[in-house]
């Protein structure tokens, strides 16, 4: 029906050209029947006031027939032919043709009030609930999708009959709710299925490597949504519903705030948006994140609240001064490095770097309240006295080696104790315990050296840092404001602190040694004082934890998988340097002792591989090439640890005993 009425609107010129030709046409076959009955009249010459009047009438007749077709002049004629056709004025023959040309003559001059009423939609109004299932037609066929703009041209129908509405006080109400019920129903049933059904065929198209589920057209059908973007907007109320536009402002907001969620998948979502136009012409916005590569990563306010959290959940890179995830549930793992510490420190000002080494203060005295109590165990101590002894008592026999078997005797037995659900021994926790301490110094050293970046990055622009000018002398001088000297005087201050800043750079190490040294080194806590021997039993239990997470990451599950955990060898230094105690450990030779036992066993197996390569025995090869590569394997970890722990010895000055920093302060102090 609707489409007629368009085809009626749309061809209005035409129609009212050949309107007046047709109208004409008719008129002309009128007066050519009436001017014959005229002529009839006329010949008759009996006069009578009667055959006066039809006389009269048809001339009126005839006038009125002579000009436009209103419905007052057909009125006329109508009736001055009820007169004129008295008397039989008209053959038989001849008034039927009359009369059909006259009727032909009224439907012509209304056929646009004819074809409205007869196209008039507003019954749709009492079966609105036909509209849901339309759409949902329409949705799933996608290809009358034109016929939209028919079908709202049909609701469009109702308002007439609705604005004479007496059961309410004002007309507006009704159409409000009209209009609101019709755009709900809109939207639920085709507009936001159309949205997520354009967002999941973008997803699924762009990650088709992941294989998710059968997209094959053949099997599953292919619906071309398309057709639904080619269409012009559908005016409604006082309102255009775009589909193409409200579609697009869906994806724009989804991508942009999936974005912000995982800034990392930035470069998906702009995939998608490239995919959205070259599939269904959709011209998206550019999101324009991240809107700069300012690589804040975690904020330094975060970690400090959190650092507990942290130093649990991050692995330390002593080397390229990283900090890694240990697990995620994401695709990526979150790294840590100085620029990013570098850009949080000049978002929050350097203040915030006293603040963080106070709290990291603050969560190392927990952790040590707990290493206290671990040593103070008695099974451990009277496990650690008994092979301090022992060292003392074979140290001359064995080159001043402590034994490797002793520590893996100490490493295996402290299992008997007890083991956690996790399958962890108390060693195992007191390892994690040494390294999270260790990663609160490895981020310390982060935050120095980020200090140190952030204002060497700001001190860049000065030209000279050994003679920088004063600017508010220089401005009085020149007699300026006072605003300017107030401005030049803020300037100096600036300048004075970055070159101060720049030059010095605080020692935080050294004021967390300070700070705790004196209490690790007195006379109540003696039974920390054991805490050198427990090193090699802890520097072997660190190893073979470092082997099996590094075979983690070749496997397809990767949960516990790691390449770093520099946090131990920090934390032992630390803890060595609090004890004073790296004269006891390296009387121990530890890392000799363990270099000469694998050197030696390796040698062995090489010797048995000779003796059977003879034999042609492939099972006993295969299991001695295993053998040999193990052992490479955990020769190259300690190795490795006996860098690492080097290098973190450095930091805490281990070339220097207590005795003998002491001495070199108060020689400072006389000069």
């Amino acid at each position: 029906l609707q489409a007629i009425e368009h085809m009626f609107y749309r061809r209005s010129m035409v129609v009212a050209d050949s309107v007046t030709h047709i109208t004409q046409h008719l008129q002309y076959q009128a007066l050519h029947s009436i001017s014959v009955a005229k002529k009839r009249v006329i010949s008759d010459k009996k006069y009578s006031e009667q055959r006066l009047d039809v006389l009269s009438a048809l001339v009126l007749a005839e006038n009125t027939l002579n000009g436009p077709s209103t419905k007052q002049r057909r009125l006329i004629v109508s009736l001055a032919l009820s007169v004129g056709t008295q008397m039989k004025t008209f053959k038989d023959e001849e008034l039927i043709p009359l009369q059909l040309v006259l009727k032909k003559l009224d439907l012509i001059s209304e056929l646009t009030e004819r074809v409205r009423a007869q196209c008039d939609c507003c019954f749709l109004y009492w079966h609105r609930a036909v509209f849901p299932i339309y759409l949902d037609d329409v949705y799933e066929n996608a290809v009358d999708s034109a016929r939209l703009h028919y079908m709202f041209s049909a609701l469009r129908d109702c308002v007439p009959a609705m604005m004479h509405a007496r059961h309410l006080e004002s007309h507006e109400v009704l159409l409000e709710c009209y209009d609101k019920e019709i755009m709900e129903v809109l939207n639920e049933h085709l507009l936001d299925k159309l949205c997520k059904e354009i967002e999941k065929d973008l997803r699924l198209s762009v990650h088709t490597h992941l294989k998710l589920d059968d997209r094959n057209p053949f099997r599953v059908g292919m619906k071309d949504l398309a057709h639904f973007f080619f269409l012009n907007p559908i005016r409604f109320f006082h309102r255009f519903i775009d589909i193409k536009a409200y579609v697009t402002h869906y994806l724009d907001k989804t991508f942009y705030n999936l974005t912000t969620v995982a800034l990392h998948d930035w470069a998906t979502y702009s995939e998608m948006r490239n995919l959205a136009t070259q599939r269904y012409g959709l011209s998206m916005t550019e999101a324009h994140l991240p809107s700069q590569t300012l690589e804040q990563g975690l904020d330094v306010l975060e970690i400090m609240r959190n650092i507990h959290v942290f130093v649990s959940r991050y692995l330390y890179n002593l080397n390229n001064q990283i900090f890694i995830e240990r697990t995620s549930n994401n695709k990526h793992l979150n790294t840590i490095n100085i620029r990013h510490i570098a850009n949080s420190i000049r978002t929050h000002g350097t203040g915030i770097m006293n603040t963080t080494v106070n709290f990291t203060y603050q969560f190392l005295r927990k952790k040590f309240y707990i290493f206290s109590q671990f040593m103070y165990d008695e099974h451990i101590k009277s496990r650690l006295i008994k092979d301090i002894r022992f060292f003392r008592e074979v140290k001359d026999q064995n080159d001043h080696k402590y034994p490797f078997e002793r520590a893996d005797k100490f490493n295996r037995g402290i299992r008997k104790l007890g083991i956690t659900p996790d399958g962890q021994s108390y060693l195992d926790q007191f390892r994690q315990l040494i390294s999270q301490i260790g990663n609160a110094m490895g981020y310390v050293r982060m935050i120095r050296s980020g200090g140190l970046h952030c204002c060497s990055s700001a001190i860049r622009f000065v030209p000279d840092l050994e003679d920088i000018v004063n600017f508010e002398e220089l401005v009085k001088e020149e007699g300026l404001s006072e605003e300017t000297q107030k401005a030049a005087r803020q300037l100096d201050s600036v300048l004075s602190d970055l070159t101060r800043n720049f030059a010095e750079g605080t020692e935080y190490f050294k004021m967390l040694v300070d700070v705790f040294a004196p209490e690790f080194r007195s006379t109540k806590n003696m039974h920390l004082r054991n805490f050198y021997i427990i090193v090699p039993p802890l520097t072997l239990n660190f190893v073979e934890h470092s082997i099996s997470c590094k075979e983690k990451l070749n496997k397809k599950n990767k949960s516990g998988a790691a390449f770093t955990d520099d946090g131990f060898a920090m934390g032992v230094a630390y803890i060595l340097k609090l004890l004073d105690q790296y004269q006891e450990f390296d009387s121990l030779h530890w890392f000799q002792s363990v270099r000469e036992k694998y050197v030696k066993e390796i040698r062995a197996v090489a010797k048995q591989q000779n003796v059977q390569s003879t034999n042609q025995d492939e099972k006993l090869l295969q299991t001695m090439n295993l053998t040999h590569k193990r052992l490479e394997v955990c020769l190259q970890e300690f190795e490795l640890l006996y860098f690492s722990l080097s290098s973190a010895r450095i930091f805490f000055r281990a070339d220097k005993t207590a005795a003998e920093e002491s001495q070199e302060k108060k020689e400072k102090e006389g000069e």
